[in-house]
């Protein structure tokens, strides 16, 4: 299929291109940016008054298939991807059983490719069944397509295993997307230790349970010369470890989810367990020191921590309920609306971290906009207010601290591979 993409502004961080452009696809590539193209074979799309960019790359998520299908299937999640943005998303091992195989890996593999055909890329489990007592075989997992390793909800404790994985994962040329809690400091607590903890007579998830696991990692990344990745950073003293040990030069990288440059701790009290994630929702201060993790780009990259689960597991108590929101639709129009719509960053800072930047952690070529590249496209409105409506997500999970606000920010057309995927009032 040929398409015509006319008159969009094009925003690519990575070459600079910008203005108003078209785009001709032809064979799932780039084929010719510019201006006033013409190709009578070419299906059209009218993309005046929008943005065009590279399609988004989401490197954490949680898409529970297989063994948690109740929740979330590779389906349902890569659908969901696509009406957000999403051509490539990254799915984290923590499934029954869990993505230490390569069989397991293959089943999500054939499971994406009769998928909506977004590009879904597992991760592999670092340790065994995610327990944290031996390792996984890094090798048999790359070569049957693992674009990353993690324990994610599992930390791996032991420092002396975690250095071990470290050096293999560097020879394989393999980062380790690292969960970054002390398991014994925040136990299975509900929120962060400080005001709201103490309101609600709750023990806490303190700060310092992160950062001191993010201080480990760093200094065992140092220490290897190994790549690791800090997933979700949440707190001000994370962000400011992380951005220590990048000025000495050390392979460390890490992301946000909007959730943490967006909601205080005290959304628990009005949105109860909906608010409920891992790490805990921080402080005002943890806030705006995420923020400036943005900014002066410490923080390489937006994920979601896509985490769906069952409205009943929701409604559960507090303190019983799981862990964990979706995002994968919302993800561009709250970072538009907090971020961009603010004045607080610029478009192409922010599709920077949300394209390229996951793209080069995860070593895969995507998230870029240029002739002879993958045609991964996103065709969105970054002006238009739609409020946020769980019962209309494509995702089978509902659970969203976000449901009812009005945001800034709307996606029209997803593209993978030159084939449209997601269109706005289409079945597709």
């Amino acid at each position: 299929m040929k398409l015509l993409i006319r008159q969009g502004r094009l925003v690519d961080p990575v070459g600079g291109i910008g203005g108003v452009m078209d785009i001709l696809v032809e064979d799932g590539k780039v084929a010719v940016i510019g201006s006033d193209l013409r190709d009578p074979a070419a299906r059209e799309i009218d993309a005046r008054g929008l943005t065009v960019s590279a399609g988004l790359v989401d490197m954490h998520v949680h898409l529970r298939d297989p063994g948690l299908t109740h929740k979330e299937t590779i389906e349902t999640g890569a659908a969901a991807a696509a009406r957000g943005g999403f051509t490539s998303i990254a799915c984290m091992p923590n499934t029954k059983p869990a993505i230490d195989t390569p069989e397991t890996i293959d089943y999500v593999l054939e499971k994406a490719r009769a998928a909506c055909g977004v590009r879904v890329m597992p991760i592999g489990a670092v340790t065994v069944g995610e327990k944290g007592e031996s390792l996984t075989d890094f090798e048999v997992l790359k070569e049957a397509g693992a674009v990353a390793l993690s324990d994610d909800g599992m930390p791996i404790q032991n420092a002396n295993l975690m250095r071990d994985a470290l050096i293999l994962a560097h020879r394989q040329e393999l980062t380790i997307l690292s969960h970054c809690e002390d398991a014994y400091m925040v136990q299975n607590y509900a929120v962060n230790e400080g005001r709201i903890s103490r309101r609600l007579r709750l023990p806490g998830r303190p700060a310092i349970a992160e950062e001191i696991m993010v201080a480990r990692d760093a200094m065992l990344a140092e220490e290897t010369g190994a790549a690791v990745h800090i997933c979700h950073i949440s707190t001000a003293k994370a962000v400011a470890l992380v951005r220590r040990y990048k000025r000495k030069g050390v392979q460390i990288t890490c992301e946000t989810c909007p959730q943490y440059f967006t909601l205080t701790e005290n959304e628990i009290l009005t949105k109860g367990s909906l608010a409920r994630v891992n790490p805990p929702l921080r402080t005002r201060a943890d806030v705006e020191a995420v923020i400036e993790g943005l900014r002066d780009g410490t923080i390489d990259a937006i994920a979601t921590d896509h985490a769906p689960h069952t409205a009943a597991e929701k409604a559960k108590p507090l303190i019983e309920a799981p862990s964990g929101m979706v995002g994968l639709e919302t993800a561009l129009a709250v970072t538009l609306t907090e971020l961009y719509h603010t004045g607080v960053m610029g478009l192409s800072d922010i599709l920077r971290k949300m394209t390229i930047n996951p793209a080069c952690i995860l070593r895969k070529n995507r998230g870029r906009l240029a002739v002879g590249a993958n045609a991964d496209i996103v065709i969105f409105d970054p002006q238009e207010i739609w409020v946020v409506e769980p019962d209309q997500f494509a995702s089978m999970g509902r659970n969203t601290p976000f449901a009812g606000r009005p945001v800034r920010g709307k996606v029209k057309c997803t593209i993978v591979g030159g084939e449209i995927v997601y269109q706005e009032g289409a079945d597709t």
